[in-house]
């Protein structure tokens, strides 16, 4: 039987209550479909960064390189600033596995409504560049302190680095409705955007057959808003990128269906999945954290490591829980815990 070694990794706060009932819901399937798992736990979060002062033992990346993926429930908890989790964890683990693509699917499903009137049928992913750009430790200070103080921040673009994170995106487009969109701002950032732009064009060539637009932010921000049924694959930098895989979910129904991948295409490294919500410890340990996008997100899994029938059951599943709406959580209206949204889950993919 094949199996697959899985690094998890519940992180903080609600992490560790959706992470355990994804392991439920991925032994069911494996068993369904004739495949197992093997899971190795790690404790990296900020707890650990409280108790030892850092995210991760310092051999904590090399722990986790033979895994087949990573999977990560959240980071973040109170009086733990956002950038120690952030260049800490998740920043080392994306960057030494080059895991350069981040992928966020936008769809709305059957059965939630959006906040926006009429949204039409939204069925789009946002590829995020996950390595580089306008997210770099290159800058500083002089004057500290002073009232001549001056700060300032650099941003890396490489022609590796935007090359190949268009490639992954034209691809994905040639296999959807051929169609990809670049989010720019080239009007106000003077360097990198035209770059951006430049190496769009170039790569776009080699794909005449996907239909090709570009937005300044901004306006693409509001298209989001106003026709988010546009779209269909949407490249973007790291910032440009991290603002409208956001703004993305909260036009199908929120944070808590929101899943995302963190991706090294070539395989040469695992890739690690996290949904996107956050270790949210306003609502930690009270059993009602919405756990359908750490399963859309084990979805992704699956498909990265090329299981997709048991992908596209668990995703049937998802659906028709959503679609049924007698078991939904809390921020969908409905009153269920995290457990019973598993239970049910679960016994669709068994069909019982």
């Amino acid at each position: 039987m094949k199996s697959y070694q899985i690094a998890i990794i519940e992180g903080d706060g609600i992490g560790k209550e959706v992470v355990p009932e994804s392991i439920k819901v991925l032994e069911a399937i494996a068993a369904q479909c004739g495949f197992a798992f093997k899971f190795d736990n790690y404790d990296y979060s900020c707890e650990h960064y409280i108790k030892h002062g850092k995210m991760m033992p310092d051999d904590g990346l090399d722990r986790l390189r033979d895994s087949d993926s990573i999977f990560l429930g959240a980071a973040g908890y109170p009086g733990v600033p956002d950038h120690i989790s952030l260049w800490g964890l998740l920043i080392p683990i994306r960057r030494t596995f080059q895991q350069y693509v981040n992928l966020r699917p936008v769809r709305l499903l059957e059965g939630i409504s959006s906040p926006l009137k009429n949204p039409g049928k939204v069925d789009f992913y946002i590829v995020r560049e996950n390595n580089e750009g306008e997210y770099s430790n290159a800058g500083g200070k002089i004057y500290e302190g002073t009232e001549n103080e001056v700060v300032f921040q650099e941003s890396i673009f490489t022609k590796k680095g935007v090359d190949r994170v268009m490639k992954f995106a034209f691809e994905l487009a040639n296999t959807r409705r051929k169609k990809i969109t670049s989010a720019t701002k080239s009007n106000g950032i003077v360097h990198t955007m035209p770059f951006w732009d430049q190496r769009f064009q170039e790569i776009g060539k080699s794909y005449p057959q996907v239909e090709k637009d570009q937005f300044h932010i901004d306006i693409l921000a509001a298209h989001f808003v106003q026709n988010p049924h546009w779209f269909d694959v949407v490249v973007a930098s790291n910032l440009f990128g991290d603002i409208l895989s956001d703004l993305g979910p909260a036009v199908v129904g929120g944070m808590g269906i929101a899943a995302g991948a963190n991706i090294n295409p070539e395989r040469v490294y695992p890739s690690m999945f996290e949904p996107v919500h956050g270790s949210a410890p306003d609502i930690a340990g009270q059993n009602i954290a919405n756990p359908i996008a750490c399963f859309w997100t084990a979805k992704m899994m699956l498909d990265h490591l090329g299981e997709i029938e048991a992908a596209n059951l668990l995703m049937e599943a998802i659906e028709n829980n959503i679609k049924e709406g007698n078991v939904r959580t809390r921020d969908l209206g409905g009153k269920a815990s995290t457990q019973e949204v598993t239970i049910d889950i679960i016994n669709k993919i068994l069909k019982e």
